[in-house]
């Protein structure tokens, strides 16, 4: 077999090929674009960065905070009046901590659009996720599965990819080195002032390991707010603890320690 002349290897030009097939090309050092329709996040910076300029629709992002409770507003709340054009709704999973209505409505969700769902185990917060992206509501999906094993968010997924509303799953920073089958993976935690640091661990095309500096000050604060108060230091990283995966576990756990509580009379 004769050898190949050193030319062969040089680098792929796509414009040697007919349009219609270069503009079908897409290569892995590239951001590669959407399969559907996107929604801008708000932060023109974040949008750049983002395959077709905004979240995704009939797909998964995976949110990964330090700390639950912490930076999804401040993340998601530019967007959320986008989220709810054309009747929409935002549907609570199971959050890790009560809605404030009367904060919401300030960032532009009225409380007859919000539908917040109480599930308190791991396995029934799964359920009620799968049952609602399924029935392809209007709006966006936003469930805490901190304790989601890849194959469960696998079926997700698979049923995000027939939803047209964005679907966020919340889950622990410590899970961004584990596999996940979501296509897109944001890392976001809180930075000097009102900013939050943002990262993209995964994408279609390469990785931001870069961080990306987002002005988070919501819109309605930022009239009002003080200049002392528009720099503040960064706070300590909270110590994160290890999240039981296991759901028969966690209800052992429970068991335990409801036991030891004397019921009253």
């Amino acid at each position: 077999m004769p050898a190949l002349a050193p030319a062969a290897f040089s680098a792929f030009d796509p414009g040697a090929l007919p349009r219609h097939v270069a503009d079908a090309v897409w290569r892995g050092s590239e951001v590669g674009g959407a399969a559907a329709r996107t929604v801008p996040t708000g932060f023109e910076v974040l949008d750049g960065q983002l395959p077709g300029g905004g979240w995704p629709t009939h797909s998964l992002t995976e949110l990964l905070m330090p700390q639950a409770a912490l930076c999804e507003w401040r993340l998601l709340g530019p967007a959320l009046p986008a989220f709810m054009q054309s009747g929409g709704r935002v549907y609570l999973i199971a959050p890790p901590r009560p809605p404030h209505a009367a904060g919401l409505a300030q960032l532009g969700v009225p409380a007859d659009r919000l539908v917040w769902i109480r599930a308190s185990t791991p396995v029934d917060r799964l359920w009620v996720t799968e049952q609602i992206v399924k029935s392809d509501p209007a709006g966006v999906v936003l469930s805490w599965l901190p304790q989601a094993r890849p194959e469960q968010i696998r079926r997700l997924q698979i049923h995000a990819q027939s939803c047209d509303a964005p679907v966020f799953l919340f889950r622990p920073a410590v899970t961004q080195h584990d596999a996940s089958p979501a296509p897109l993976r944001v890392s976001v935690a809180l930075a000097e002032g009102w900013n939050l640091e943002v990262r993209i661990p995964k994408r279609r095309g390469t990785s931001l390991d870069a961080p990306l500096v987002l002005s988070a000050v919501p819109g309605n604060l930022a009239m009002v707010l003080p200049p002392r108060l528009k720099s503040v230091p960064a706070p300590a990283a909270a110590s994160v603890c290890k999240e039981v995966s296991d759901a028969r576990a966690l209800g052992r756990v429970a068991a335990s320690f409801t036991a030891r509580v004397p019921l009253s009379h």
